[in-house]
């Protein structure tokens, strides 16, 4: 559920690590979402492969979530991975979250959340694996020989750093509305910690994210999803427009998912996807449109996700949730 916004052409720079389908994975995206689930819990899978076409190695994202909600409460943890490049760059980030969720009315229609989260990030690479301009010799009509001292002088090839999130959640949850309006906004880096390889005094910014839209109930069988996705860290910032389609096959009892998604200046994304009962499964591909798109032929990236939502037997327990 996200509602119509309007916004101004921005210049896209691609950042570090993203998803396509970003609120398939909720806490990915905003901690406040910790625990908003309709069930006793929430298990999800989510892979992305990225710039196949470009790159010997290409960038491979994978991360694992689980959350529960107890009461106004909400608990969880994600996993992820991040590997791009031929020095198998590497970045694996374990979290722990909490969110709190409060209900405005007595109907418990508006609701607002709020999450944190915290944990440790470890960041390594191989510098052996790389080549070095020094490293080529003239001698015999010029010739490579990696043992060759690269003249560089790293401080080593891993570190940890510490990690602090946190977000904020509005959303309009009553059943019967014709519209399910949310926003939310989320920071990631709070800490701003050092990392180099040099050890040089170079702090991690801030990352921040805003998220907005609404589900739009056309009739009891189909609804709409415009969503837009604003995200900055310092000078770099991206914008996507987004459209989800839901159309409920009353003989099958399943939902055929599909959507279209714009990262402005960056890439045109498709998607498809089925939910059946307690389970949710959806595919999706970029086509790059950046200025990358001459080398790339357009191929950009595939990326697939998976969610469990186990259900309380008992109904009249299962908290009220975005209706996404």
């Amino acid at each position: 559920m996200l509602f119509i916004c309007f916004g101004v052409q921005l210049n896209s720079k691609a950042q570090d690590f993203h998803l396509s389908m970003y609120d398939a994975a909720p806490m990915f995206l905003n901690p406040a979402m910790t625990g908003i689930v309709e069930g006793q819990w929430r298990v999800h899978a989510h892979y992305r492969t990225q710039w196949k076409a470009v790159n010997f190695k290409p960038f491979q994202t994978a991360l694992v979530s689980f959350d529960k909600p107890v009461k106004n409460w909400g608990f969880g943890g994600q996993i992820s991975n991040y590997r791009a490049g031929i020095g198998n760059y590497n970045v694996l980030q374990g979290l722990g979250s909490v969110g709190y969720s409060v209900p405005l009315d007595k109907n418990r229609s508006n609701i607002i959340a709020f999450g944190v989260q915290g944990g440790l990030s470890q960041k390594s690479v191989e510098h052996q694996l790389h080549t070095f301009d020094n490293q080529y010799s003239n001698a015999d009509g010029g010739t490579f020989d990696n043992s060759m001292d690269n003249g560089e002088s790293f401080g080593g090839q891993s570190f940890i750093l510490p990690e602090l999130n946190a977000g904020f959640l509005y959303y309009y949850a009553k059943q019967q509305s014709i519209l399910n309006p949310f926003v939310g906004v989320s920071a990631f880096n709070l800490l701003t910690p050092t990392e180099s390889w040099y050890g040089a005094d170079n702090k991690l910014p801030m990352r921040f994210y805003g998220h907005v839209g609404t589900r739009i109930n056309i009739t009891e069988i189909i609804y709409v999803i415009p969503k837009v996705l604003y995200m900055r860290q310092e000078q770099f910032q991206e914008m996507t427009f987004a459209a989800d389609l839901g159309v409920f096959l009353k003989k099958s009892e399943l939902y055929l998912l599909g959507g279209l998604i714009y990262r402005n200046k960056d890439a045109a994304i498709m998607s498809v996807g089925l939910k059946k009962a307690n389970y949710i499964a959806k595919v999706s591909y970029d086509v790059n449109l950046s200025t990358l798109s001459t080398a790339s032929t357009g191929r950009g990236g595939f990326e697939v996700s998976f969610t469990y939502m186990h259900q309380n037997k008992d109904k009249k327990t299962v908290k009220i949730c975005p209706r996404l």
